[in-house]
């Protein structure tokens, strides 16, 4: 493997001149004005894999935006893995809170900023990466294919179907993810579990128009009103959901299995302090490590309605709307968490106001085997690259379309990320930093070599 890491290293400043060039593409999947650049980038993808020492790489269309297929077959009865990643990235808002432009990546302390550095261009670019040096030196040891999809971030809509009609081509023995995080650098781990997702709407309405404040106020319901008091109530004290039901699926943890998940090392006060927050605040009776890894939770992702504007308008909105989502744990159904959400709304809703509830998407929590033969070879690599055991770790995020791959392709996902929480996914400032591309670049040949040569 030296050959291979010798390559990374003689070619790391153009690797992310290159990383620079993707990055530099706004591809917003959830804003439908830069459908051109989600083709754009899925294109520039495509060439780029190709370039990487891919047999061929196209670009297929979907329902929705185009999925980036590229695959390089070296014996059919070699194993195969099969790389999943997103190239579509949020929005930038709010966008006067970024410090340097947001598709135009910069490098300062260390760090790539940019939108789209790590989650999940930075990350999914490590493996084409990977790939060229252990292409280029002639050290690739199993097939590899590539799915990069443009809809990850609006919660993979398309990609369920497309799964459904390509299975012989998406045919694999693993699929390989970094769309995670580690604890730290000096802390490697694996995620073994993410949380699931039920992502929600509501639209409150009361008067047929907007109207003065004055002349109306303290007769008619405000929707505004209404919806913050409906909103509140979702979430008690003690920072439990209030929804009839929400809990039936849960599997409690074992006190065993509660103090294992804690043995992660977490300091509470650095963590309060990288937030510039006074305290935490959750669900009583679990740590912060639990609360956002094992436990569910709601979070309003947000909220509008009536004059926000420069200066003033006294008026009662005639609408008021929010936007919900809903992190679930294995065992939970995010289906029956969205009727059973859009029950208990309406249900609360005083007469006085309409409401609408829509679900947008959603997706299953995944749990991965920490027994399964790719887990052991990402352990070993990542033993070599960091010098130290990863830990197994449950993290708070959702990628939906995991619990899809398994449901559909019937093949288990490996989740080995590089992310860090000072990465600022989904946020303004996002970046990468330069060690954590380096680190994955370097470990990801490693684990072709340990998984081709598992049993």
């Amino acid at each position: 493997m030296q050959k291979v890491h010798n390559y990374i290293a003689d070619n790391k400043e153009r690797f992310i001149e290159e990383l620079f060039e993707l990055l530099r593409i706004p591809s917003i999947s959830a804003q439908s004005e830069h459908k051109p650049d989600m083709v754009r980038c899925a294109e520039w993808l495509a060439a780029a894999l190709v370039k990487a020492g891919a047999d061929r790489a196209v670009v297929m269309p979907t329902d929705g935006n185009p999925v980036v297929y590229a695959e390089k077959i070296i014996n059919p009865k070699a194993k195969t893995v099969l790389v999943y990643g997103h190239y579509d990235v949020m929005p930038v808002d709010p966008r006067a809170e970024w410090r340097t432009e947001p598709f135009e990546p910069v490098i300062k302390d260390g760090r790539i900023w940019g939108r789209g550095a790590d989650d999940d261009k930075g990350q999914l670019f490590m493996h084409a990466k990977a790939f060229e040096a252990m292409c280029a030196t002639d050290s690739l040891p199993c097939n590899v294919k590539f799915m990069l999809e443009g809809e990850e971030e609006i919660g993979s809509p398309s990609l369920y179907k497309f799964c459904e009609q390509n299975k012989k081509l998406l045919k694999a023995d693993i699929i390989l993810v970094s769309d995670t995080s580690m604890i730290s650098l000096s802390t490697p781990s694996i995620t073994c579990g993410l949380r699931g997702l039920t992502y929600m709407e509501v639209e409150v309405t009361g008067p047929n128009k907007d109207l003065h404040s004055g002349l109306f106020g303290g007769a008619v319901a405000n929707p505004a009103n209404v919806l913050t008091r409906l909103v509140s109530s979702l979430v008690d004290d003690c920072g439990r959901v209030t929804i009839p039901g929400f809990y039936d699926d849960v599997r409690e943890l074992t006190d065993s299995e509660r103090k294992a998940f804690n043995k992660a090392p977490f300091c509470l006060r650095q963590y309060k302090k990288s937030l510039e927050i006074g305290d935490v605040e959750g669900e009583q009776g679990y740590t912060t490590m639990e609360r956002t890894g094992v436990r569910p939770s709601l979070d309003v992702n947000g909220i509008w309605g009536g004059y926000i504007e420069e200066g003033t308008k006294t008026v009662i909105p005639s609408k008021a709307s929010a936007k919900i989502s809903m992190r679930l744990v294995p065992n939970q159904s995010y289906k029956k968490i969205a009727k059973l959400f859009e029950k208990h709304f309406k249900a609360i809703a005083p007469k006085s106001v309409k409401v609408v509830v829509k679900d947008l998407h959603g997706g299953e929590p995944y749990v991965a085997p920490t027994d399964m033969a790719a887990y052991k070879a990402a352990e070993k690599a990542i033993v070599d690259t960091f010098g130290k055991k990863p830990l197994p770790f449950y993290s708070g995020g959702s990628i939906p379309i995991i619990s899809g791959f398994e449901r559909i392709l019937g093949i288990k996902s490996l989740l080995i990320g590089f992310g860090l929480a000072e990465d600022a996914i989904h946020s303004p400032n996002e970046s990468y930093g330069l060690e954590q591309f380096d680190k994955g670049v370097n470990t990801i040949p490693l684990f072709y070599k340990y998984f081709a040569e598992s049993k």
